[in-house]
């Protein structure tokens, strides 16, 4: 039987585990997938820890990881876009893809691009619809300034870079160890904490069209000080003060579509966007790669390579 991370209870890394797992039976539109790559998510770690569990409670001994990318093994009787030996990328929606091997429907599960690296690819996922959907959601135009929070984490880093192929002046707020990344890829990198508003205001003398919040509340409100209209903020975090003062809080689930991932990994495949990978880790070191994660410092994404 294949390997797989597990947790039955909620808690700490101490309560992940790695184990033999019986796949669920092949559906006659599921794909089995031999997974070569899984990206990590800070949500994940949330779900683990219990914090959201009046959105998203878990079901004990309960699975994890959305992102996936691998090769082919099975597919069911009704699927014929996929045939065993075919490379792929896609996502599973049942906390499954952190392992060995994972069943998934096939209309979850795009082509991967030749040119398109195992790790980029089953990192791609959760950063990649999630920061296709916070760019609709500031509709912006070519020339806009955009602010962005959290602007060297996962998502951030795929933020920006959306942001800059869709002809936008970009501001990301970074700790100073990823200004040179931000840098590279035409972003004004400014330093977040005290002192924000001012430097932000100083970076933008035309003022500021749209503002993404990466991380949390306090971005929201910084965006109302720095006059963005609500309509023009967007949030994939915090979503009750969005509610309070009319800003959006778009996320992944608005643009979980193979045509977007599929867009997505062509963007990627080309080299008009980086997916920067932190580091890889075997699955029997998951717990070593969330603390990675959950500190929080991290450039880019962690994958787990099975």
């Amino acid at each position: 039987m294949p390997r797989a991370v597990q947790f039955d209870e909620y808690g700490g890394l101490d309560v992940l585990t790695v184990c033999e797992v019986e796949l669920r039976e092949l559906g006659k539109e599921d794909v089995v997938v031999e997974v070569r790559a899984a990206g990590i998510n800070p949500g994940e770690a949330s779900i683990r820890k219990g914090l959201l569990a009046d959105k998203w409670p878990s079901t004990f001994p309960s699975g994890e990881g959305s992102d996936l990318a691998g090769v082919v093994k099975e597919v069911g009787i009704d699927v014929t876009g996929f045939a065993p030996g075919d490379e792929v990328l896609g996502w599973s929606e049942e906390r499954s893809s952190h392992a060995e091997e994972v069943v998934v429907p096939a209309d979850q599960l795009v082509r991967k691009p030749a040119d398109l690296g195992w790790s980029e690819a089953g990192a791609l996922y959760v950063v990649g619809v999630t920061a296709f959907a916070a760019v609709r959601a500031v509709d912006i135009s070519e020339g806009d300034t955009v602010v962005v929070s959290a602007a060297a984490g996962g998502v951030g880093t795929v933020v920006v870079q959306l942001l800059k192929v869709n002809g936008a002046n970009v501001v990301g707020l970074a700790s100073e160890d990823h200004h040179d990344w931000l840098r590279a890829k035409g972003v004004t990198p400014l330093t977040y904490g005290e002192g924000q508003l001012q430097r932000i205001t100083d970076a933008t003398p035309d003022g500021i069209d749209a503002f993404i919040d990466l991380f949390g509340p306090e971005y929201v409100d910084l965006a109302l000080q720095l006059d963005v209209p609500p309509e023009k903020i967007e949030t994939i975090i915090s979503f009750e003060r969005a509610a309070e003062v009319g800003a959006k809080a778009e996320g992944s689930s608005t643009a979980s579509t193979p045509e977007i991932l599929g867009e997505m990994a062509e963007l990627v495949a080309a080299g008009k966007i980086e997916i920067p990978i932190a580091a890889e880790y075997p699955l029997d070191e998951v717990r070593e790669a969330f603390e990675q994660l959950e500190d929080r410092h991290t450039l880019g994404k962690i994958v787990l390579i099975p």
